[in-house]
């Protein structure tokens, strides 16, 4: 998987969770996520139930409560489309505040907001407490078809290695005086989009003939081999099992 790569997302500690290997953390988020999504959106108390328990997670964690929500801000769009549900859904109508919902719009709405806030609220903890090389070695560990893996891979580092050579050019463009400000400037732009591709195609081509050249068959070596003890396992799977039992129990009640 070459060097370490930090991202973003990833916060640096040292506490119980971030100690878990990657693929346990990755099983965990994975049967939480399914275990809320099949939880019957009648059932409200139960989401404030699986919150409750992601912010036990993150205390264990030590993810500060501002750190979590600014990342939650990446599902605005679906946010503003569960907006939208109750005015244009059919079906049974309720007045709300003079407004006109529509009843099935009004459940629609709460479920994507709930299952969807609580799945992102997740995966953000699961990127805050594992570094990216650590999550490809885990989807190793869980047997995810290797090609899948390479390419994550291989499209996370040629995502910033592109976008450092955007950042290179604007900053050529910029020093020169150029500032797009107009349709005029449109073909400044493409062009420049043009030479990005050419530049990026010609890097892949060298990257890849310096990997055949030093061994590289289309297999990814795994350097650094993580084995999970039946603790570790116990310990994050604690997350989707309390779940279960609360998804069990907004089923029955």
């Amino acid at each position: 998987m070459g060097a370490g790569h930090s991202h973003r997302l990833y916060r640096h500690g040292h506490s119980p969770v971030h100690a878990l290997p990657p693929h346990t953390k990755l099983a965990a988020v994975l049967a939480f996520v399914i275990v809320v999504v099949s939880t019957p959106r009648e059932a409200m108390w139960a989401f404030g139930a699986y919150a409750v328990l992601l912010a036990a997670v993150a205390y264990a964690a030590r993810v500060p409560a501002g750190f979590l929500l600014k990342r939650l801000l990446i599902e605005v769009p679906f946010v503003a489309f569960a907006v939208l549900l109750p005015f244009v859904a059919e079906g049974e109508r309720v007045d709300v505040f003079g407004l006109s919902l529509s009843v099935n719009g009004l459940w629609g709405a709460w479920n994507v907001l709930a299952k969807g806030t609580l799945g992102v609220a997740a995966s953000v903890l699961l990127a805050a407490t594992t570094e990216l090389r650590e999550l490809l070695h885990g989807l190793q560990r869980l047997k995810l078809p290797p090609l899948l893996v390479q390419i994550a891979s291989f499209m996370v580092r040629y995502g910033d290695v592109i976008a450092d050579e955007m950042r290179r050019m604007r900053i050529a463009r910029e020093s020169r005086g150029f500032e797009a400000r107009g349709i005029r400037h449109w073909g400044v732009l493409a062009k420049s989009a043009g030479a990005l591709f050419i530049r990026s195609y010609e890097r892949g081509e060298r990257v890849h003939l310096a990997m055949v050249s030093r061994g590289y068959t289309g297999v990814v070596p795994v350097i650094d081999e993580v084995a999970a003890s039946r603790a570790q396992w116990s310990y994050a799977l604690a997350l989707p099992c309390a779940a279960l039992v609360v998804c069990l129990l907004g089923w029955t009640l």
